[in-house]
């Protein structure tokens, strides 16, 4: 089994320090390319958790990349007209040449991301139905044929262009760990892509009950992508990786780190331990792993970039 392992851009992070500009994402986005690494990916927040806009971004990293899987971790596509996003994404993906992955959520059940939906004009209680219809709409769009729809949004013979490069379009993953998540992506979605919490033995507890759900829907799981979002802080200093972990969770949640470490897929501490931590999710079966690191990008790179070679 082939793991693929890929790298989190720290947009989010950037704009907490008030750098706004683009030009160290692009080059830390060339640098995953040139180490070999399989995907770079782009969080998503209007104002909850400003950062730039991952579809943008995603598409001047597309232009300038020839190997590198471009994707969302993940996108909140409540937020978007579907009719929009469907055009977006397939642009994105003809410039990528099938590289794009949209990596799919719903957002937390928290006062800041509430009121990021309220901005958007967006009812936030509707979001699960939304999301659905929304990613049957860009589906059907993402044919190329004439499409008439009639529920959230009314389409009448609307027919886009460009088709995406994937026949049918990108690949979406569903990321979160929830039973309602993990049902509907064994049902409806090409990945499941959670974020914690646990470790890798509640990760496989949660694909196993994914690929259930697929068989129960008459689906092929083989078909499916086992995915996971991982925070790491390498250090050979385990006290210094654990501190630095907890003071990255601090700044970016506004909340304990201690408490996030309990609810996301986090690991501080050496190389070795990392590299022990990431083959247990392959060992439960994880196939693609995102990995966000808490400083020194290019450093944690390119040790990311020799254990992939050994996890291969």
């Amino acid at each position: 089994m082939t793991v693929s392992l890929g790298y989190l851009l720290p947009t989010r992070e950037l704009c907490m320090a008030g750098v706004h500009e683009t030009r160290t994402i692009l080059s830390l986005a060339d640098r995953a390319e040139a180490l070999g690494l399989d995907s770079v990916w782009i969080g998503d927040s209007l104002l909850a958790k400003p950062r730039h806009e991952p579809l943008a971004l995603l598409a001047a990293i597309a232009a300038r990349t020839k190997k590198l899987k471009v994707g969302t971790a993940v996108l909140l596509p409540v937020l978007r007209n579907p009719v929009l996003l469907a055009h977006q994404a397939a642009t994105i993906d003809q410039i990528s040449e099938g590289r794009l992955i949209l990596g799919m959520g719903i957002g937390a059940d928290v006062p800041a991301i509430r009121a990021e939906f309220e901005s958007a004009g967006v009812p936030f209680e509707k979001r699960v139905g939304r999301l659905m219809e929304g990613v049957r709409l860009c589906r059907a769009l993402w044919t190329g044929e004439p499409v008439d729809w009639e529920g959230r949004w009314t389409v009448k013979q609307g027919v886009l262009a460009p088709k995406p490069w994937s026949p049918g379009g990108p690949p979406i993953w569903g990321g979160g760990g929830t039973p309602g998540m993990i049902e509907r992506t064994g049902k409806n979605f090409d990945g499941w892509f959670p974020a914690g919490s646990g470790g890798p033995a509640s990760w496989g507890e949660g694909w196993t009950q994914v690929k259930a759900h697929a068989r129960e829907a008459g689906r092929d799981p083989a078909s499916l992508v086992g995915a996971a979002y991982l925070t790491l802080s390498i250090d050979e200093d385990e006290a210094r990786a654990s501190t630095q972990l907890n003071q990255f969770l601090q700044e970016y949640y506004k909340l304990p780190g201690e408490s996030i470490r309990k609810r996301q897929y986090c690991f501080a501490g050496s190389r070795a331990g990392a590299m022990a931590w990431l083959r247990e999710f392959a060992e439960a079966g994880a196939t693609h792993m995102a990995l966000r690191f808490t400083g020194e990008h290019e450093r944690q790179m390119e040790l990311v970039a020799q254990m992939r070679g050994e996890l291969n």
